[in-house]
């Protein structure tokens, strides 16, 4: 099985441009918890993450105004990815190796067209597959931040 074949396709993104609260707001209308920050809407390659954690802890739990802050202030700068023809078991193995819980799915022009997220991974995989990338993903480690 291949990720384009459990992916959710055509994620809306961000820009680190965006204000915090327009991420929220995608993430509130897309009913998901991480939005994919791309560098430019135009070529739509991403540069990182923003997830409803990075939001919650990186400016209310630091004391910070989220209204006066962007994307790029508080987002995670990293963007693992995977293309539509990667094995699920080769995505799963991306998401264990760097302990994140979704990776965005770039197509031949490095422009983001999905997401994988475990819960995709878990609707779609074997529990095998499943609860190895659970259990991987969940280790925690120093000053870690999923």
């Amino acid at each position: 099985m291949n990720v384009k074949e459990i992916m959710t396709p055509n994620p809306v993104c961000c820009t680190p441009e965006s204000s915090l609260q327009e991420a929220a707001k995608l993430m509130l209308d897309q009913e998901c918890g991480c939005i994919p920050v791309v560098e430019n809407t135009s070529e739509n390659r991403p540069v990182g993450m923003i997830t409803d954690r990075d939001i919650t802890i990186r400016t209310i739990a630091e004391g910070r105004d989220p209204m006066g802050l962007s994307v790029g202030d508080v987002m995670t700068h990293a963007a693992f990815t995977v293309t539509p023809e990667t094995s699920v078991e080769d995505c799963c193995n991306v998401m264990e190796q760097h302990q994140v819980r979704r990776v965005a799915v770039v197509d031949g022009n490095g422009a983001c067209c999905g997401m994988v997220s475990q819960a995709d991974i878990a609707t779609n995989a074997g529990n095998k597959m499943t609860g190895e990338v659970v259990q991987e993903v969940s280790k925690t480690t120093a000053g870690s931040m999923r």
